[in-house]
């Protein structure tokens, strides 16, 4: 009896151990499209450091899925499938041998990975290499000198690339400069070849000038070089036995831990699209691209310009995010300088004629604007906060709605404004962090901020954001013209929604450069690319888009998605690169399949489920 019951035990282990076994080998079956993100063991999932990339992971419609370093390596059950892995910094620094290994042999065989900055620099017991990183090889150059260099292992540096590498990395024009080929500004063109080769560098708004740093690396890099810096190779892709590797020699998850976060995601959609061709669920309604334009009323100042605008055809469009500061002071109290929505009938009927128009009225800080912008980052916050009622107040009670929008004076938006929008129903905000982004869940000091609350970076010429910026610092009226035009294509063909603001006393000089942007805006509205976006509607569709629950399973040479929504699914869509699938079917649910360029597009139709497939012609 005992002897059947021990016999009995070890069948049910050996069973529960079979299971286990499947259950690891392929819980990363089932969805084709996962981007494994390697986690030390010791290092808690919910830690900001690796939530910076699930949270970008999800912005950019991808599954990335954290992975224990003790699951990938376990030699019994075999490695995990995946579309590709991540190496990331600083969560990573330190790493065994083993793991490397791991890393290393299923590149080999034919996996992608994407490497990051100093991941794995460190042995296990917290040493440097001599002679360089241990990945080196996996990176295709050699680099982290510490024993040779120290303290000088990293330099910074401004980040050049080529105008056609920036254009495959999706960034957009103004952000990086010049952002055309030749002629003013660097080109009076934005249709320059593909194979251009001039240096363009990364700016920043305000200062221009853009250091980041990077490890210096060796002479020799087997690969195609995508960024570089006197540090030497700062990004590239390299083959890699039968797989390949894309190294980022540059700190992402630190720098959208701390409000820039563009490079994090423009090299994880890069490695998704141009490595993997991997699909993807689209940040904009129906997959049309466009623009938020921002204005921002800052005081009686403003009276003039904007019935000079109301003529302009500018107005024959929109919706606009209009936002203002309500209160009758502009810049101390007591100078009677302000908007004064409370008393004054002008500045009522243009509040009203504006909402009755559909544009969101948003709020422009705490109803003194320069006061405001000067003590918000000072003063106690319980101080401040009754200005940033006050000016809530007075527009809804002019409205008779809810103001769910808001922009800094200044750009001076310390955290607890950011907590306090939240708590009271705000969805989105305007902010000089993150630029040339699409809008976000941004982070602040290495924390999320927010849970429903999107984050709108402007986008820049070079160092200049509004019109009155350019004017002071030198820009013509036709590379103003050309930037504009430049941006709103950009957002048209990568499908993306990018936002510019402007104050209207600025803007009032450029009313031929505005008309010129406009009857290309129309063009591409007629053609159903291009759509003016406020902040309310793409927050309200990004919030909904969090809700989505979609997976992608392969066999057989077949994809299959399928995706669920708990009210609708209408709207949110699909990308698939037509390179690698062919057209979707749809086999559940309601949508329509559409061609765009290179890839299909998938809109989801009204309904909460939907299924579709298509057979890989390619891998």
């Amino acid at each position: 009896m005992k002897l059947r019951c021990a016999v009995l035990v070890t069948i049910i282990a050996l069973l529960a151990v079979v299971v286990w076994s499947w259950t690891a080998r392929n819980r990363f079956v089932a969805s084709a499209d996962r981007l494994l993100l390697l986690v030390p063991d010791n290092v808690s999932l919910s830690d900001p450091r690796v939530t910076v990339w699930l949270d970008a992971g999800s912005e950019e419609g991808l599954h990335v899925v954290p992975i224990r370093d003790s699951e990938f390596v376990r030699p019994f059950f075999g490695e995990p499938k995946c579309a590709g892995l991540i190496l990331p910094d600083s969560i990573h620094q330190q790493a065994s041998d083993y793991l490397i290994a791991a890393i290393r042999r299923a590149v080999r065989a034919g996996g992608k990975l994407m490497l990051v900055y100093d991941a794995a620099t460190l042995s296990p017991e917290g040493r440097y290499a001599r002679g360089g990183s241990r990945l080196s090889d996996l990176a295709g150059v050699e680099y982290a000198f510490y024993d040779r260099l120290q303290d000088k292992a990293i330099r910074w540096g401004n980040v050049s690339s080529s105008f056609e590498v920036v254009r495959q990395l999706n960034i957009p024009p103004g952000k990086y400069y010049p952002f055309q080929s030749q002629g003013v500004g660097g080109g009076a063109s934005t249709s320059a070849p593909a194979n251009a080769h001039f240096d363009v560098e990364l700016r920043r708004y305000l200062y221009g000038d853009l250091e980041y740093p990077s490890f210096v690396t060796g002479d020799n890099y087997s690969g195609n070089v995508l960024f570089h810096s006197i540090a030497g190779v700062v990004a590239g892709q390299h083959d890699y036995g039968m797989g390949a590797v894309l190294f980022v020699n540059l700190p992402l998850g630190y720098l959208k831990a701390n409000t820039d976060g563009l490079l994090l995601h423009v090299f994880l959609k890069y490695f998704a699209e141009h490595i993997l061709s991997l699909p993807y669920l689209m940040a904009v309604p129906g997959g049309v691209g466009g623009m938020v334009l921002n204005w921002h009323v800052d005081s009686n100042a403003a009276i003039f310009p904007l019935r000079k605008m109301s003529s302009w055809s500018l107005m024959q469009q929109g919706p606009y995010s209009i936002h203002i500061t309500a209160g009758p002071d502009a810049m101390t109290p007591g100078d009677h300088d302000g908007f004064d929505a409370d008393r004054s009938p002008i500045s009522q009927q243009f509040i009203r004629r504006h909402d009755a128009r559909g544009d969101a009225i948003g709020s422009h800080g705490g109803w003194i604007h320069d006061y405001f912008a000067a003590h918000a980052d000072k003063d106690n916050p319980k101080s401040l906060e009754k200005y940033l009622t006050l000016n809530n107040s007075a527009l809804e009670r002019i409205t008779g709605k809810p103001v769910h929008e808001y922009s800094a004076p200044h750009g001076n938006q310390p955290k607890w404004v950011t907590t306090w929008l939240e708590a009271h129903g705000f969805l989105a905000y305007y902010f000089t962090g993150n630029t040339g982004m699409a809008p976000t869940q941004g982070y602040r000091d290495g924390v999320r901020e927010g849970q429903n609350l999107w984050a709108f970076p402007i986008l820049h010429l070079n160092q200049a954001a509004a019109f009155e910026e350019m004017a002071q610092n030198g820009y013509s009226s036709s590379e103003i013209e050309q930037w504009l035009k430049a941006v709103a294509d950009f957002t048209a063909e990568q499908h993306s929604v990018r936002l510019i603001y402007f104050h209207p006393p600025g803007v009032l000089r450029y009313q031929d450069v505005v008309a010129k942007w406009m009857e290309q805006t129309a063009r591409l509205q007629a053609e159903d690319r291009f759509q003016w976006y406020t902040m309310t509607r793409l927050a309200t569709f990004l919030n909904s888009r969090k809700q989505v629950k979609w997976t992608a399973s392969g066999h057989a040479g077949r994809i299959t998605i399928e995706a669920s929504h708990p009210r609708s699914l209408e709207d949110q869509t699909w990308w698939l690169p037509a390179a690698r699938f062919s057209q979707p079917v749809i086999t559940r649910g309601s949508a329509r399949v559409s061609r765009d360029n290179q890839a299909w597009m998938v809109i989801a139709g009204s309904g909460t489920e939907l299924q579709f497939e298509s057979e890989t012609v390619s891998q």
